[in-house]
């Protein structure tokens, strides 16, 4: 067994820790003082390979492994969380259009999305449709060469600016196999957008897309039809495991930033850190953000090796955002009112990680999908 980071890696690592450091956290703020985050910076962060990760070689990107993936959402996650988001969306677009896309589909989309000149959406939840997803009302009618698409997705990351949306809508009976995926440009006439107003993750513009009788070319169906719902299972495993590793480096810079303030914080004349009170909370939390990155990186180790990786990746899920949650809010109170301020990345880190509790799964739905695992599938409780 081998757990340690090659060479290329650690070198990876040490250089976009820098890049956390010096360029996005002093930035990190402004998402939620309302600013909008423009072209020219997402495609500085494009080269950094942010979008391109998981992108074929031959359409501009690194056709990087999964491991090195997760590491990059893990240190870009120290100083701005909400550039895991890039990462993580870019990874599910990257992997559903390299993966099943039509040639002229892959060449005109795969290309703009490694040079982050296009963003790409994913659309599979729907106001009654969350943790239920098979039950999604979203139609694409087929009308001739085209597809017609009338519904709308909730809760969709870059919701306000993404150029393209990968949309899951009903091609066929109810359930899981009466769905397909389409590749919708959201210029297209008869789409609209709704932004929300949300407590963290701000840069993203989450909200809901309106498709209102939208028509597409029949080869932008991504994968055959009504095998759309597999496809998105496929990507939700491996970026269970990416969003795990978001939330723990948001976490751990956390933690290292108390542990610096603790050491120079004088309460009764000596320092904070000498408090057992205090260093065992910073002890117990550095021990659970280890197990928590410990089985994401196992997860993407085990995606690499074309091995199963569910019950990992919903383990990794359930662990990762809520044990980062746990031990933000630990460091925001061991800063005392210090922490209590917008002045400081604590409390914007600890909303950001919450909303990660809930997308892409909730901690039930993982729970369950672990007992799934275990048990086997005739004791699924949300199934019949």
């Amino acid at each position: 067994m081998e757990f340690a980071f090659n060479e290329d890696q650690l070198l990876l690592q040490q250089t976009l820790r820098q890049f956390a450091r010096e360029k996005l956290l002093p930035n990190y703020a402004r998402w939620d003082r309302g600013e909008k985050i423009s072209r020219a910076e997402i495609k500085e962060a494009a080269a950094l390979g942010i979008f391109g990760l998981r992108v074929p070689e031959k359409f501009g990107g690194q056709n990087a492994d999964y491991v090195t993936c997760g590491l990059m959402t893990e240190e870009l996650s120290r100083g701005d969380f909400n550039y895991s988001l890039y990462i993580q969306l870019g990874l599910i677009a990257s992997e559903l259009l390299a993966g099943y896309a039509h040639p002229d589909v892959q060449a005109e989309w795969l290309p703009r999305h490694a040079t982050g000149e296009a963003i790409i959406a994913f659309g599979l939840t729907e106001p009654s449709a969350g943790s239920d997803a098979a039950n999604i009302t979203t139609r694409a009618v087929k009308m001739g060469d085209d597809y017609v698409i009338t519904g709308e997705k909730a809760s969709i990351t870059f919701a306000g600016y993404a150029d393209a949306c990968i949309v899951f809508a009903r091609t066929g009976d109810q359930g899981a196999r009466g769905i397909s995926a389409f590749l919708v440009p959201l210029d297209a006439p008869g789409v609209t957008r709704q932004v929300y107003k949300t407590p963290g993750e701000r840069l993203t513009q989450r909200g809901s897309l309106f498709f209102d009788g939208v028509r597409i070319p029949g080869q932008n169906r991504v994968g055959s039809e009504s095998g759309g719902f597999y496809q998105a299972m496929v990507a939700f495993d491996f970026n269970r495991a990416i969003i795990g590793l978001a939330c723990i480096g948001a976490a751990q810079q956390s933690l290292e930033d108390t542990i610096e303030y603790t050491k120079g914080r004088q309460v009764f004349g000596k320092p904070l850190a000498k408090f057992e009170g205090v260093a065992f909370q910073v002890a117990e939390y550095l021990t659970l953000l280890e197990a928590a990155r410990l089985v994401s990186y196992k997860c993407l180790w085990l995606k690499d090796q074309g091995l199963k990786h569910t019950k990992e990746a919903a383990m990794s899920k359930w662990m990762g955002p809520k044990v980062s949650a746990e031990a933000i809010h630990a460091c925001i109170i061991l800063h005392g009112h210090y922490g209590y301020n917008m002045d400081s990345p604590l409390e914007q880190r600890w909303r950001d990680v919450v909303g990660l509790e809930i997308g892409d799964g909730t901690p039930e739905i993982m729970k369950g999908i672990v007992a799934r695992e275990a048990f086997g599938r005739e004791y699924t409780a949300y199934r019949d």
